[in-house]
């Protein structure tokens, strides 16, 4: 039995999960979300990792290993790191086994990321940081609007004449959306707007890494995003040659961390089984 810790430092929260693994099954132990809001992300992850032990009942010292991922690198108790895109594929995978491609949406950019079977990367793309296409830029659009997160997803979906943001730069976008307000555009149609405009930047990415077929999983932050989601099953639907069904989970946001806690158990399992192995005289 293995039991493994991934801990997801991204630009907007901390995630961390435990697991345990025996015999090739894997039990989620327990989980913990902790958004930054100019917080110390090193201080976070050590008290989401507390948190996850207080719920699991464990100490430090019954956790074989510790993997970071996203900007978690220099967290000074974790065992090994990985990178994003091989922890969200794995995550997607654990979510739902027939994953074959993921959207991951976080608060600075996207990635789309082809993978298979066992959630190895096949190739991705990746956003621009400075487009327009980010959950930050939609949370600011939100504060601006004053409107809470949890309100973004059903507002935007009561829009029914969207005014779509064009620019890829945030600044001119903000810009953008001050214009509409002056016009009286609702708060439901510009955000509609806003994630239609998302949404076609990162469903394109789709074709340009061949994910046209099968099931496309949306993780990170923005998967909670009920508006955003329908915004890219609509966008999705309209880009010729691609045939894919896309959906979240309501566990999306901890896909880097599942992804992270798991290869973290597989790596300890391989290194485990080197140890035993006898040594040439």
């Amino acid at each position: 039995m293995t039991i493994a810790a991934g801990i997801d430092v991204g630009t907007g929260a901390v995630k961390a999960a435990i697991f345990e693994v025996k015999d090739g099954r894997s039990t989620w132990l327990a989980r913990d979300v902790m958004r930054i809001r100019q917080r110390d992300p090193m201080q976070l992850s050590r008290e989401t990792f507390d948190h996850c032990l207080e719920a699991a009942g464990l100490k430090q010292d019954d956790i074989n290993y510790v993997a970071t991922t996203g900007e978690g690198e220099s967290i000074p108790f974790h065992t090994g790191h990985f990178y994003s895109m091989t922890t969200h594929a794995r995550g997607a995978i654990y979510l739902d086994a027939a994953t074959q491609a993921v959207l991951d949406c976080g608060a600075l950019h996207g990635k789309a990321i082809k993978i298979d079977e066992r959630g190895k990367v096949l190739t991705y793309k990746m956003t621009s940081q400075c487009a327009s296409g980010s959950g930050q830029f939609l949370e600011n659009i939100a504060r601006y609007l004053g409107i809470s997160q949890d309100e973004i997803g059903t507002l935007s979906q009561q829009g029914d004449d969207p005014e779509v943001v064009s620019s890829i730069c945030a600044v001119l976008a903000e810009t953008d959306v001050i214009n509409m307000v002056s016009r009286n555009i609702t708060a439901a149609n510009i955000l509609k707007g806003i994630h239609l405009s998302m949404a076609g930047r990162l469903a394109k990415l789709l074709k340009s890494i061949k994910a046209t077929e099968g099931l496309v999983m949306v993780t990170g932050g923005l998967g909670l995003d009920t508006g955003f989601v329908a915004a890219l099953v609509e966008e999705a639907g309209k880009i010729k040659g691609v045939e894919v069904e896309v959906k979240s989970h309501p566990d999306a946001i901890y896909a880097g961390a599942i992804g992270a806690a798991l290869w973290g158990a597989f790596r300890y399992d391989k290194l485990a089984e080197l140890d035993r192995l006898p040594q040439a005289v």
